[in-house]
């Protein structure tokens, strides 16, 4: 997962961690400024947008925060997923790097951490300890151990420096996000700032992560298709979770599976989404395939369980979320539009002044994700063309707009768990019986169930 990528330090301290930023930023601003004079030479008018979202600028920005790690990283990927419809696709293709692994910190960096954590001397605790790391991420890494009386562990250890600089680092990305031409107009920065200080807060802390892992299993309690893993107290601190190792494999993996196992497990997978948001209210909304594997039955060889990992990014949502989205639901059902309409405005999707061309194209692409609900049966995802239908309204919306409407920052996050869903059960080539899942009066007595 992490071997075509080479260990570099975390950079560590607030005024380290500044100066790249800062840096970064007056590279981008003075090629920028020498871009301009010399179009303005041949008698070209450049934009800002045009000068600064060059494809060299977007490589230096997305490397430099995937080397910087921690609330750099994730800025880059909150922005990513906020404005990615509304971006260049050069900047968009480059910035799709931040959703991927991180540069892993060398061992001499990783060794240190550690004894932080544990005190000199902790590798007398283990029989086995990988120093190259099984994942990268933009908080941490994770090794596989095993201790001296037998126990397998997967052990996530905080990249240095990421829980102190979170703060300045969200204030540095918030000044070098405001360089001409780099954000969409209408993107709610401060918003989108705010609530990736919140996360990054919440992530950073890995024992309230083990708390959230157990909270989450206790949901799935006598719930044999999944299995999460449990952690592990006595190597367990702020800086260190460490959990039980589950042997598994890519959840890509069931692609290759019987069209039963892979529809079977689909429907368990869009049934969890559901529950997360009308029964727990309690999601991980980290969609990245590899928080997904799959541990096949060896007695039987169509079933297995899917292994669910991750959850730092696990939140819940304000009261009124829910209940919205089942209005929603309800109005699209019925093919009632100004239902649509009122509900997409109670949730955030645009206003009421919004200009009415505006409003109109983005209830198309709301009459198109709704019309295989409207339909019923078996939906194969494998065949939609919603996607690539949604996609174009999108691009339309962005090149007729001069200003983005962007919705509230936690309805983004239920987009990227339900959108990070769609790719993987298409991954899969799965069938959903919708018939089967998506009940308004089910969802009615779950958030009753609920309080």
């Amino acid at each position: 997962m992490t071997e075509d990528r080479t260990p570099r330090p975390v950079p560590q301290g607030r005024l380290t961690r500044m100066l790249r930023l800062g840096g970064l930023a007056g590279g981008m601003g003075g090629r920028a400024l020498a871009q301009g004079a010399r179009q303005l030479a041949t008698g070209q008018r450049p934009s800002a947008q045009d000068l600064f979202l060059t494809p060299a600028n977007a490589a230096r920005l997305a490397g430099q925060l995937a080397q910087m790690r921690g609330a750099a990283m994730k800025m880059g990927q909150l922005v990513s997923m906020e404005a990615g419809d509304f971006l260049p696709p050069e900047l968009t293709q480059i910035m799709a790097r931040l959703r991927a692994d991180a540069d892993p910190m060398p061992p001499k960096q990783l060794q240190a951490v550690l004894d932080r954590a544990w005190g000199p001397g902790w590798l007398r605790h283990f029989a086995r300890f990988q120093v190259r790391p099984i994942a990268a991420a933009s908080i941490g890494q994770v090794h596989r151990a095993q201790t001296r009386d037998g126990r397998d562990l997967a052990i996530k250890v905080q990249y240095p420096g990421v829980r102190d600089s979170i703060d300045s680092d969200i204030d540095n990305m918030g000044l070098l996000l405001r360089i001409p031409g780099l954000m969409p107009q209408g993107v709610d920065l401060p918003a989108l700032m705010d609530e990736a200080r919140s996360q990054l807060h919440a992530e950073a802390d890995y024992l309230r992560e083990a708390a959230q892992m157990r909270l989450y299993a206790a949901n799935l309690a006598g719930r044999d298709e999944f299995r999460l893993p449990v952690p592990d107290d006595q190597f367990s601190t702020a800086d260190v979770l460490a959990m039980d190792f589950i042997d598994s494999r890519p959840i890509e993996a069931l692609s290759d599976a019987p069209q039963a196992t892979r529809d079977r497990a689909a429907h368990h997978l869009a049934r969890l989404v559901i529950e997360e948001l009308f029964r727990f209210d309690l999601m991980q909304t980290d969609p990245n395939f590899a928080n997904y594997r799959w541990q096949p039955d060896e007695t039987h060889p169509d079933g297995g369980r899917i292994v669910l990992l991750d959850f730092g990014a696990t939140r819940g949502f304000s009261a009124p979320v829910a209940p919205r989205y089942l209005a929603l639901l309800r109005a699209a059902l019925a093919d009632d539009r100004e239902g649509v309409r009122r509900a997409a405005i109670d949730i955030g999707y645009f206003r009421d002044q919004t200009d009415a061309a505006h409003q109109d194209v983005l209830l198309q692409i709301m009459d198109l994700a709704f019309d295989p609900l409207r339909a019923g049966g078996i939906m194969d995802l494998t065949h939609s063309d919603i996607p690539r239908q949604v996609a174009d309204l999108a691009m339309q919306v962005a090149r007729t707009r001069t200003r983005a409407e962007m919705p509230p920052p936690e309805i983004l996050f239920l987009h990227r768990k339900i959108g990070g869903l769609y790719l993987l059960l298409s991954r899969l080539r799965a069938r959903v019986d919708l018939d089967a899942l998506i009940r308004p009066d089910d969802l009615a007595q779950m958030l009753q169930a609920r309080g």
